[in-house]
């Protein structure tokens, strides 16, 4: 699953957001491109509890297809 992240700007935020899945799903594999605000996230999570633990963090998530 894909999701557009507009606020990433630098490493921390890539930790940040990489960290808020991971602790949910330690097998989650993402994947974080600040070039174009993207997260891709392999886990067994739904889509919705991926949106909320970002959220949760301070990185506001849309599902991008």
């Amino acid at each position: 699953m894909k999701f557009l992240v507009e606020n990433m700007t630098c490493g921390h935020c890539v930790k940040a957001v990489s960290n808020a899945v991971q602790q949910a799903d330690a097998q989650a594999q993402v994947a974080v491109d600040l070039a174009t605000k993207s997260v891709e996230v392999k886990s067994t999570l739904a889509v919705e509890t991926v949106i909320t633990l970002l959220a949760e963090e301070g990185y506001p998530a849309q599902r991008a297809d």
